[in-house]
């Protein structure tokens, strides 16, 4: 493959096509970016997170076109693309104000002397990224490690490539050297061959938990640090307490944000007993009161999944799981249009053994399970290989908290209501979610040398 073509996902049609850097491309990017760290590490800290801060201001000034961009190659609905945006430009004024504190020096006292803790930037770090929040994916990895002194490379997806450029183009605008940032079009083949290169010191994945093993096992065979964060089968739980409207307006949020396609999403809703069937009526009435609709429309709340492949791989996940015994309440019908759309879809009889219960539904599918109380919802919801996010509807705050915090087997957890990102939280998973955080202080240290340079007295 020499070339990729974008498509738009709710009319089928074609965008652009890209030519793919061939292999002396790739290491031409590769050593300039490589080049560029020497110089870019030696600039201050507070003179890097000026540049910073002035992309996160041509976030905010471009920030109708790259909605636009992003609903035109993966079909986010536009309003939510622009709270992305938004979201960015905040991440970027979060890591400029904090940047310097959570990578200071540090003393400490040792015997006979003293020592110093230092966060020395490590090198080239190197991206692999999702369609999902075209952006935000960008930002959330390259912004901290930019700060840190590193340079940093970005293969996105392919489906997404004009917002990859765009990004480019911007950084570049903000003031951040040429080479510091580089864009890599290029194909699966290639990418490992850039993971063992040795100017590459630092690998980092938002994909799948297939994609994040075989990332993670090149990594590894050339002894470089990874951070993955995948995919995740989030269980909300509605406890026997739980304010049942509340739990349904926001698990209708939880499941259709993004048209679905959020890895921290909520995804499968785990009832008890004593209130199912009052959370499954209104939550079905709500879904369906939910319709597919223009994404560029300001009032879209469900736009296209991004691919037409991707849709009919979630049909095929809901039609094996009520061969095996789950029933479809709303949807599970793919409409007779071109584009990649499916409706908002809601089954219930849910059990191990579906993909419904097992796997990831990456699109507008909910999953119903009955509990029969609330320590039965708490072990379905951590009866799962994947551990990102999670929820819980009670009305006991302080009990709810306690099951965050104690029991759910997760990175995340919200309570009583679903929130995505913020730019000081970490955010990551355990198992087959992945591991290493993102956001926050953690997110500055991933991929810095904690250096202990220990001073004898004389």
């Amino acid at each position: 493959m020499t070339s990729t073509t974008t498509y738009n996902p709710a009319t089928g049609e074609d965008l652009k096509t890209y030519e793919l850097h061939s292999d002396s491309q790739v290491t031409e990017i590769v050593e300039a970016t490589h080049a560029a760290f020497d110089s870019w590490r030696k600039v201050t800290i507070e003179d890097r997170a000026a540049v910073i801060r002035k992309i996160g201001e041509l976030l905010r000034e471009n920030e109708q076109e790259l909605a636009e961009l992003m609903t035109d190659e993966m079909g986010k609905p536009i309003a939510q693309g622009a709270q992305e945006v938004q979201l960015c430009a905040a991440i970027c004024d979060w890591t400029a104000d904090n940047a310097a504190d959570a990578l200071a020096d540090v003393e400490q006292p040792m015997e006979g002397g003293r020592a110093v803790i230092t966060h020395a930037p490590i090198g080239v770090i190197y991206g692999i990224q999702p369609w999902n929040f075209p952006i935000y994916q960008v930002i959330r990895y390259s912004v901290p490690q930019l700060v840190a002194g590193n340079t940093v490379l970005l293969k996105h997806a392919e489906s997404v490539i004009g917002t990859a450029l765009r990004l480019e183009e911007l950084y570049r605008e903000a003031g951040l050297p040429e080479n510091a940032f580089r864009v890599l079009l290029i194909d699966h083949d290639q990418s490992d061959d850039v993971i063992a290169r040795p100017e590459v010191r630092g690998v980092t994945l938002t994909g799948s938990d297939v994609a994040g093993k075989h990332i993670a096992a090149k990594a590894g065979e050339h002894l470089k640090k990874s951070v993955v964060e995948l995919g995740s089968n989030d269980a909300y739980l509605v406890l026997s307490d739980a304010d049942v409207e509340l739990a349904v307006e926001t698990s209708v949020a939880g499941r259709l944000t993004n048209n679905g396609q959020t890895c921290v999403g909520a995804k499968r809703f785990v009832v008890v007993d004593a209130v199912y069937d009052e959370f499954r009526d209104a939550y079905v009435e709500a879904m369906r009161a939910v319709e597919l609709s223009d994404p560029t429309q300001e009032g879209c709340e469900l736009g296209p999944m991004s691919r037409v492949q991707l849709r009919d791989e979630l049909h095929e996940q809901v039609e094996e799981s009520v061969k095996n015994g789950a029933t479809v309440l709303l949807g599970g019908e793919k409409p007779d249009r071109a584009g990649a759309w499916y409706p908002a879809t809601v089954i219930e009889d849910v059990k191990p053994g579906q993909p419904a219960y097992d796997d990831e539904l990456f699109g507008p599918a909910a999953a119903l399970i009955r509990a029969d109380d609330d320590a039965h919802a708490m072990r379905i919801a951590n009866d799962s290989r994947y551990g990102l996010g999670g929820g819980i509807f009670s009305r006991d705050e302080k009990r709810a908290i306690e099951l965050a915090r104690d029991e759910f087997d997760t990175g995340m957890v919200n309570v009583n209501g679903f929130n995505l990102a913020q730019p000081h939280l970490p955010f990551g998973g355990v198992k087959d979610s992945g591991y290493g955080r993102e956001h926050g202080d953690a997110g500055f240290r991933e991929f810095v040398n904690v250096k202990t340079v220990m001073i004898a007295e004389v």
